[in-house]
C-alpha cells in the first residue's frame, strides 16, 4: 500500500509540468519520507534479509547523496545546490521504500499495471483534450507542432509516454497474466507511443533503437519479445504517417482541425486492433499447450525469425541513411553546428541533430576538468554556463544526468552513483531471471522503464523533473524487491526459530544482560533515525514553504505592497540559502520607485549569491541612476564578467562608460520586454 501511494503521486505528478516546480516535489518528498517511516515501523525486516547488492546500492547513493548536501559549501549558487540535494533525497527515499522491502510477483505486477494502465489513460486524455481543443488554443498544447501538454515541455513528455511503453510490452507477453489484460497492455503500448510521436522529439527517436538493441541483448525470452513487437510495431506504423502530418501541418502554420482529428481517429483505431489481436492470441495461448518438442521447434524457429527481421531492420536502416560514415559525419556536423545546421526542409525528426547542447556539454566537460574530485555542486550549472558558454540560451542545467553527475560531484560522486547503480541493476538482473515467470516479466519491464529514462536523459534534463527521475527510482527499486533473498528464501535462520530468542530467557544471564545492553542501543538508533527524519522534513519544508510565499507575494504586490514585503521577508528566513526572495523583493522595489529599498534587498541577495548576475546588474543600473560614475561601472564591469553574452547589459556598460547616467525603470522596462520576447 505505501508503494501504491507512491506511485499514485507519480501519477498526479505527471498530470501538470511532470513534477517540475518544488511546489510539487517537496511536498511529496515529505510524503514519500511518511511512507517510508511507516513502512520501517509496520514492516521490521532485518537488514541481513535484505540481498546484499541492494544494501550496497543504498549505501552507495546514501554517501551520493550526502555529498550533494555537502556540496552546498563550496557552491557558487548555495539555494540551488540545496534544491538539487533535496531533489537527489527524494529519489534516494523512494528507491528505498520500493527496493528495501520484499514484493509478491503478484502484488508487484498490480503496482506496474497499475501505474501503466494509469499513464495509458492519461495519455488517451491527452490525446483527445487536444482533439477537442479550439484552434486558438492548439498554439498552446503543440507550439510549433509539438506536444508539450500536460508536462510543458515536449522532451519530457515523449520520455513519460515512452517509459512507460516498455512495461507495457514486456507485460503484455507475460503467460501469467489475464488474456484480456495482456491485450490492453498492447493496445497501450501503441496508444503511448503514438502519443510520445506527437512530440516529435528527437532524443525519443535515437533512444528507441538503443532501447530495442539491449531488450534483445540482455532480457531473456526473447522469442516472446518478438511475438509482442510484431502487432505492437505494425499497430505504430499504420498510424505514425497520420501522427507524424500532425506536426507537419502545424509547424507551417496551418489550420489542422481535420488533420489532428485524423490522426487521433488513427491511433485510436490501430490501438483497438492491436488489443484484440493480442488478446485473442494470448486466449488461444491460454488454452492450447503444446507438447514439449513442438514448444522447443516453434521457439527455434521464432527466434530464426526475429534474428532475420532484426538483420533485415538494420539492413533497412542503413540502406535508407546512405552511407555510413557520411550519415555519421552529417550527425557530427548538425550537433557542433547549433541549431542553424539542421536540414531547412523535410521531417524534424530527421532534420539533424542541430541544437545548442554540444555547447552546454563542452561546459560541463570544461568544469569537470576544472573541478575533477567534488564537482561545482549540485544544480550549480547556469553561473558557469552564463560565463562560459557562446548560445544565447541560458540553461540551468547541462542536459544529461551523466554529465549533471561528473561536473557537479566530480569522480567523488559519480563512483558512488555508479557503484551504487551497478548494485542495483546486479540485484535486478537475478530478479529477472527468477524462476517465477510473473517475477521475471515484471522485473524485466520495470528495469526497461528505468533503462529508458537513463538512455533518453543521457542527452536531456530528466533528472530534474521528479515525474520522471521518482518513478524510475522507484520502478528500479521494484525490480530489486522481486530478487530472492540471501539464502535463496524470504525466511533466514537467523530470525532464530530454534534458538531461544535474545532478553526472553529466564534462566539464562548472559542473555538477559545482552537484552538490557540492547535496550539502550535500540533506543539511541531509533532517536539517531527520527532526528534524521526530522532534518529530512525541514530540509523539504523550507524550499517548499519558502517559494509558496514568494508566489503570494508575486500575486499581491500591487494591491498590498506592504503585504508584499512582509512575505519574501519570510521566504527568505526559510530558505536562508536562496537569494530568490531578495531578487524579487529588488524588482517590486524597483516597480514601485522604491530604490534605496532596491539597492538593499539586491545587495542581500548578492551576500548570498555572490556570482548573481542580475543582481550584480541591477545595483550597476541603480548606481549609475544615482549619479556614482566609478562603483556604476565597477558593477557593470563585473556584471559583464558574469554574463557576456547578454546585450542589455554590455549596452547598459557601454552607456555608462560614455558618462550616461542609466534610468533605472527605462531599463527594468526593456528587461521586461526582452523577457517577454523571449
Amino acid at each position: 500500500m505505501p508503494a501504491f501511494v507512491a506511485l499514485a503521486l507519480f501519477f498526479l505528478w505527471a498530470t501538470d509540468q511532470s513534477g517540475y516546480p518544488v511546489t510539487h516535489w517537496a511536498p511529496g518528498g515529505l510524503l514519500i519520507l511518511g511512507l517510508l517511516a511507516i513502512t520501517a515501523v509496520l514492516l521490521r525486516e532485518r537488514l541481513a534479509e535484505m540481498p546484499l547488492g541492494t544494501r550496497v546500492a543504498l549505501g552507495c547513493l546514501a554517501a551520493f547523496t550526502a555529498l550533494s548536501y555537502l556540496s552546498i559549501l563550496w557552491a557558487g549558487a548555495p539555494g540551488d545546490a540545496w534544491e538539487g540535494a533535496n531533489r537527489t533525497l527524494l529519489y534516494l527515499l523512494v528507491f528505498a521504500l520500493f527496493a528495501g522491502w520484499r514484493q509478491q510477483p503478484l502484488t508487484a505486477a498490480i503496482l506496474l499495471g497499475a501505474w501503466t494502465l494509469a499513464l495509458s489513460c492519461l495519455a488517451l486524455f491527452a490525446l483527445l483534450h487536444i482533439d477537442a481543443a479550439a484552434s486558438a488554443q492548439l498554439n498552446g498544447l503543440l507550439p510549433g507542432g509539438r506536444l508539450v501538454y500536460p508536462s510543458g515541455y515536449a522532451n519530457a513528455n515523449a520520455a513519460q509516454w515512452l517509459m512507460a511503453f516498455w512495461p507495457a510490452v514486456l507485460m503484455a507477453r507475460s503467460p501469467r497474466l489475464p488474456w484480456a489484460l495482456r491485450g490492453v497492455l498492447a493496445g497501450s503500448a501503441v496508444l503511448l507511443a503514438e502519443v510520445a510521436l506527437l512530440s516529435q522529439s528527437r532524443g525519443s527517436l535515437y533512444a528507441t533503437p538503443v532501447m530495442l538493441v539491449a531488450v534483445f541483448l540482455l532480457l531473456p525470452e526473447r522469442t516472446r519479445t518478438f511475438a509482442m513487437l510484431v502487432p505492437v510495431g505494425a499497430g505504430i506504423a499504420a498510424s505514425a504517417p497520420a501522427v507524424l502530418h500532425v506536426g507537419d501541418r502545424l509547424s507551417r502554420e496551418q489550420v489542422v482541425a481535420g488533420t489532428l482529428h485524423h490522426a487521433v481517429l488513427a491511433t485510436l483505431l490501430s490501438s483497438a486492433a492491436v488489443a484484440v489481436v493480442v488478446s485473442a492470441g494470448a486466449a488461444i495461448e491460454s488454452r492450447r499447450t503444446l507438447p514439449e518438442p513442438s514448444a522447443r521447434r516453434l521457439h527455434r524457429a521464432t527466434g530464426a525469425v526475429a534474428l532475420g527481421a532484426l538483420v533485415l531492420v538494420i539492413a533497412a536502416g542503413l540502406v535508407a541513411s546512405g552511407n555510413p560514415r557520411t550519415r555519421v559525419e552529417h550527425g557530427w556536423d548538425t550537433f557542433k553546428g547549433g541549431y542553424g545546421a539542421n536540414s531547412t526542409s523535410g521531417d524534424r525528426l530527421l532534420s539533424g541533430l542541430g541544437s545548442n547542447r554540444y555547447d552546454f556539454f563542452r561546459v560541463a566537460l570544461n568544469e569537470f576538468a576544472a573541478h575533477p574530485v567534488a564537482g561545482i555542486g549540485a544544480d550549480n550549472f547556469q553561473q558557469q554556463y552564463l560565463v562560459h558558454g557562446r548560445s544565447s540560451e541560458t540553461p540551468r542545467y547541462p542536459h544529461s544526468v551523466e554529465l549533471r553527475t561528473l561536473s557537479q560531484s566530480g569522480l567523488l560522486g559519480s563512483l558512488l552513483a555508479i557503484a551504487g547503480l551497478l548494485a542495483a541493476l546486479a540485484v535486478a538482473a537475478r530478479a529477472i531471471r527468477s524462476p517465477d515467470p510473473l517475477a521475471r516479466a515484471v522485473s524485466a519491464g520495470a528495469v526497461a522503464a528505468f533503462a529508458y529514462w537513463v538512455v533518453h536523459g543521457s542527452f536531456d534534463w530528466f533528472w530534474e523533473f521528479a515525474g520522471l527521475g521518482a518513478p524510475a527510482f522507484a520502478l528500479l527499486g521494484l525490480a530489486c524487491s522481486l530478487a530472492p533473498s540471501p539464502g535463496g528464501t524470504g525466511t533466514p535462520a537467523a530470525s532464530g526459530s530454534s534458538d531461544e530468542p535474545e532478553g526472553t530467557g529466564s534462566s539464562d544471564e548472559p542473555a538477559g544482560e545482552g537484552g538490557r545492553r540492547q535496550g539502550p542501543l535500540r533506543l539511541v538508533a531509533l532517536g539517531l533515525a527520527v532526528a534524521l527524519g526530522l532534518v529530512m522534513a525541514l530540509s523539504f519544508a523550507g524550499p517548499w514553504l519558502s517559494q509558496l510565499e514568494i508566489q503570494r507575494a508575486a500575486k499581491s504586490w500591487t494591491s498590498s505592497p506592504s503585504t508584499a514585503y512582509s512575505q519574501l521577508k519570510t521566504a527568505s528566513r526559510l530558505n536562508p540559502l536562496s537569494d530568490q526572495a531578495n531578487l524579487v523583493a529588488g524588482s517590486i522595489a524597483i516597480r514601485l520607485g522604491q530604490l534605496e529599498r532596491a539597492r538593499k534587498e539586491f545587495s542581500k541577495a548578492l551576500s548570498r549569491t555572490p556570482n548573481g548576475a542580475y543582481a550584480t546588474l541591477e545595483l550597476g543600473v541603480i548606481a549609475s541612476n544615482r549619479g556614482e560614475q566609478a562603483p556604476a561601472i565597477a558593477r557593470l564591469e563585473r556584471a559583464v564578467a558574469l554574463n557576456p553574452r547578454d546585450p542589455l547589459t554590455v549596452e547598459a556598460l557601454h552607456l555608462t562608460r560614455q558618462g550616461k547616467q542609466l534610468s533605472v525603470q527605462g531599463f527594468n522596462r526593456a528587461i521586461l520586454l526582452e523577457g517577454q520576447r523571449f
